[in-house]
Parts: structure tokens; C-alpha cells; sequence
């Protein structure tokens, strides 16, 4: 055992035991806060509809820790265990050439992956989901979603994977930048092909029909200058009774998409004060900042690559006998979590402080109190708890507590 392995091991554990703490905490806050709707929120929701929010998010935790220690074996398995060793043992023996062989490698990893989560994700949709009346999809509608996505990693993940792999191969000591300039081209590709070629494979759009809503809504885009190519209903219905809306694609390809399930919750009112919060992420450029910011951590990471899969002990310490491009791109991918969660609240942090910009933005363009009534709404239709762990929404919530996010917007409501 070399000291990488241990430094990897302490790391796995650690990680494994914050992260179990830090699901116990919630669930002592949830559970012991469970009888007591807060009192910013005493007048809209029920203490019946309160102590649903507080047993879905119960068991959605169980689900967590399940997902945890599971998912902690695998990684083992996979490194220390010397699953990817043996695995890769299988595809050298076939008659392929090295490029081939390392796609075939990474690919197949990523199905066995893929086939080891299923039975939870079943568990989550058809029980978990199910027991508190937000599924609505269907066995058949489950499978084919999961198709769907093996075809498209298939598609549109393998010429990526054999392009980077033969950068990694041939493109000399800077392999590494070339491989960024690729990467930023493909990300840039795929979020403007998202809305119109992706995202229709899985869901049904439909341009927004209520001649007034999008009128109103209209005026707000025009008032913030923002210009897309359409605002469109999402048949969200058919997977989840959960509500959302979001922004999707760039340039010619911008699209406003709302749930359906959002819209029967909500009035005009709250529809365009959630709007206008959407709109408040791009005023003030946080779509761009964040997109500056994955940039630059991208060319980090595979800086780190670069010189990792120089190392013999980076493979020899994660359980491999031989050091080939493909294997050091999954055991990177394998121990880049791993690290990486210790930085969660500093991420977190941003999050929520664009979070609270977008909702002053909002606040502005519209009434605050729509937005309370808006986001109290989307709380209750969708059980979120609201009352949260402070030190486990610190590392796992990229929005304000709802608690505190009512405070801040209740602050902005004019005297």
C-alpha cells in the first residue's frame, strides 16, 4: 500500500462519515421540528401538509444514505477492490486496437455504473416518489428514459471519449489543453442543441398558449431586454408532480420552459415574479460568471490530469497494473469526488448569494410579495422541508433555507 492509497482511503472514509453525520443532523432537525409549522409560514401551510414535507424528506434522506455506503462500496470495488483492473483485463484480451480499447473501457464502465445505481433510482421512483404522490411515471416510461440516455452517452459521449483519448495519446505534454479547447466545444454544442434536439427526445414543449400570461410575460422580457426564442409548457406531468421552470440554451436557441404542473399551481402573478427571478440569473450575469468559473476549474482539473497520469503511483495506488490514457481519465473521474466534496459549502456559498441577487431582481420588477406567495407555494406542492439543518443545507442546498430566503424577500417588501 503506498501512501496515495492511504491518503485515498482516509479521504473515502472521512467523506463517508461527514457525509452520514451531516444526514443524521438533518434528520434530528426535520424530525424534532416536524409538529411546528414555522410561523413566517403558519398562515399558508398546514400542519398536516408540514409533517408530509418533513416524511418525504425523511425518507428521501434514507434513500441518501443507502445511495452513500452503496455507492462508497462500488467506488472501492472499483479502485482498491480492482474491479477496473480486472475489467480492463477482459477488454485488453479482445482484438482491438489501444484507441478502441480504452473507449470500449470507458463506456462500459460507465454502464456497469449505470446498472448498479438502477435498483435505487427504482426504489426512489416507485416507492419513495410514489408513496407521497409525485410519481407519475410509468415502468415502461422509466425503461425508456434510461434507454434513451444509454443511447445518447452512446451517441454523443463516444466520438468525445475517443477524440480525448487520442489527444491524451498523441498531442504531446500540453494534451491537456487541447483537450479543455474540445471540452468547452462540446459543452457550448450541447447547450445550444439541448432545447431543440435533446431535451424533445425525453419531454413535449408546446409554445405557452394563455394569450394574457404571455403577454404580461412579454412586457417583463422586454423590460429586462432579455430575448429568447419562445416560451414553451414542459408536459413535466407526465415523470413528477413536482413544479419547476428554467432557462435553457443560448443565442437564437434561448427558450423560457415552464413546468405544467408549475403553471396549475400558480396565479399570473407569482408565474411572472418567478419569471422575473429566472431573468434576475441573467441581468446579473451569473449564467456567464458560472460558466467562466466551470472554464476555468475544467482546465484546472485536467491540468491535475495532465501530471497525475504521469505518476506510477497514482495508478499502482488505486489498484491498476498498467497506466494507459483511459484508465487515468476514470480513475480520475473516480477520485475527483472524493476530494472535491470537502469544497461544498464554498460552492453552496455562491449559489445561494446568486440565489438571494436574483430574488432582489425580482423584487424590483415585480411585487415581493408575489414571489413569497409563488415560492411558499412550490414549498408546499413540492414537501420541501422548512426546516433544514443549517450545517447540512451549508454543504448539500444550492438555495437558501426556505426560512431564510422568505426573510430576505419579506425585507424588500416596501414600507
Amino acid at each position: 500500500m503506498n501512501s496515495f492509497t492511504t491518503l485515498f482511503m482516509i479521504a473515502v472514509f472521512v467523506g463517508l462519515m461527514l457525509q452520514l453525520w451531516l444526514t443524521a443532523r438533518q434528520a434530528i432537525h426535520i424530525g424534532t421540528h416536524a409538529d411546528t409549522v414555522p410561523a413566517a409560514f403558519a398562515d399558508r401551510i398546514t400542519l398536516q401538509q408540514h409533517r408530509k414535507a418533513a416524511r418525504y424528506s425523511l425518507a428521501r434522506l434514507g434513500v441518501q444514505r443507502w445511495d452513500l455506503v452503496i455507492g462508497t462500496l462500488v467506488l472501492l470495488g472499483w479502485t482498491i477492490g480492482g474491479g477496473l483492473n480486472i475489467l480492463d483485463g477482459v477488454i485488453a484480451s479482445l482484438p482491438l486496437d489501444p484507441l478502441a480499447a480504452g473507449v470500449t473501457l470507458i463506456l462500459a464502465a460507465l454502464l456497469i455504473g449505470g446498472v448498479i445505481e438502477l435498483p435505487l433510482s427504482v426504489w426512489q421512483t416507485f416507492h419513495v416518489e410514489a408513496r407521497f404522490g409525485f410519481n407519475r411515471n410509468t415502468p415502461a416510461g422509466f425503461i425508456k428514459d434510461r434507454l434513451l440516455a444509454a443511447g445518447l452517452t452512446l451517441l454523443l459521449g463516444g466520438p468525445l471519449i475517443a477524440v480525448v483519448l487520442w489527444l491524451m495519446s498523441g498531442a504531446g505534454d500540453y494534451w491537456w489543453l487541447w483537450v479543455w479547447l474540445v471540452w468547452m466545444g462540446f459543452s457550448l454544442f450541447l447547450t445550444w442543441a439541448y432545447p431543440i434536439w435533446i431535451a424533445p427526445l425525453f419531454n413535449k414543449f408546446k409554445p405557452l398558449q394563455d394569450i394574457q400570461l404571455r403577454q404580461r410575460l412579454e412586457a417583463l422580457l422586454q423590460r429586462c431586454g432579455f430575448e429568447s426564442n419562445g416560451m414553451f409548457i414542459m408536459d413535466g406531468s407526465r415523470r413528477s408532480a413536482h413544479g419547476n421552470a428554467y432557462f435553457t440554451g443560448f443565442g437564437a436557441n434561448k427558450r423560457i420552459v415552464f413546468f405544467d404542473t408549475l403553471l396549475e399551481g400558480l396565479d399570473d402573478n407569482e408565474v411572472e415574479a418567478v419569471l422575473a427571478h429566472e431573468l434576475g440569473h441573467f441581468k446579473r450575469r451569473h449564467i456567464v460568471k458560472m460558466l467562466i468559473f466551470s472554464s476555468v476549474m475544467s482546465l484546472f482539473g485536467l491540468a491535475l490530469l495532465g501530471w497525475l497520469s504521469q505518476q506510477p503511483w497514482f495508478y499502482s495506488g488505486l489498484g491498476v497494473a498498467r497506466a494507459t490514457p483511459a484508465l487515468a481519465l476514470l480513475l480520475f473521474l473516480f477520485v475527483l469526488p472524493v476530494f472535491s466534496l470537502f469544497i461544498g459549502p464554498v460552492m453552496a456559498y455562491f449559489s445561494r448569494r446568486h440565489e438571494f441577487e436574483a430574488d432582489d431582481f425580482a423584487a424590483v420588477q415585480t411585487d415581493p410579495r408575489h414571489l413569497i406567495s409563488g415560492l411558499v407555494k412550490m414549498y408546499r406542492d413540492n414537501a420541501s422541508t422548512l426546516t433544514p439543518d443549517p450545517l447540512y443545507s451549508a454543504f448539500y442546498h444550492s438555495h437558501p433555507p426556505a426560512p431564510v430566503r422568505i426573510a430576505h424577500l419579506s425585507s424588500r417588501i416596501p414600507a
